[in-house]
């Protein structure tokens, strides 16, 4: 099993004054990361007589995201990326999936809310949590739990699939 969890949150502002270099340190990151990882244990895994491979893209790589515009096309090519890996890779009994989490309590969060409100980034979290179904940022234990769910035999029908765990904001 391979947890491909490249990622970095980048710039947090209005699209037209993205900085260049900043978008293409987030796709360096984001997104050839995941490609390079894909590549490595794919081959890898082929050697083995396969495996399964959990990308991380994001909700943002599901929608649009105004003030995180190279984050979410980042997370939107992993999705891409995703699809692809999962037909190239099934007949070597490879399974790619990816989660797509949603707000989580980590320190990317916090850099985020503290890009789109600098004074007061508490109100922001406030607002992103109230603004889900479950009123909450969800636990990296929740995330893991779907890594490990995704990378059991219980999931051994299950490729180039994309999984929100976003407290049911994708649901709405």
């Amino acid at each position: 099993m391979f947890f491909n969890k490249a990622g970095i949150d980048g710039w947090v502002g209005p699209l037209l004054d993205y900085p260049e270099h900043e978008f293409d340190r987030v796709f360096a990151v984001n997104v050839k990361g995941v490609f390079l990882g894909l590549q490595a244990v794919g081959r890898a895994m082929r050697q083995a007589g396969g495996g399964a491979i959990i990308n991380t893209a994001s909700v943002a790589g599901l929608q649009a995201t105004a003030a995180a515009a190279a984050y979410g096309a980042s997370k939107s090519a992993v999705v891409g990326l995703t699809k692809s890996a999962a037909i190239a890779l099934v007949d070597d009994n490879i399974r790619v999936n990816a989660i797509c989490p949603g707000p989580i309590e980590t320190r990317m969060m916090r850099a985020m809310e503290r890009g789109v409100n600098p004074d007061d980034p508490e109100t922001v979290h406030r607002n992103l949590a109230a603004s889900t179904p479950m009123k909450r940022y969800g636990e990296a234990e929740e995330i893991a739990a779907m890594v490990a769910f995704l990378a059991s035999d219980d999931a051994s029908y299950i490729a180039g699939g994309m999984y929100p765990v976003d407290g049911g904001t994708r649901a709405g």
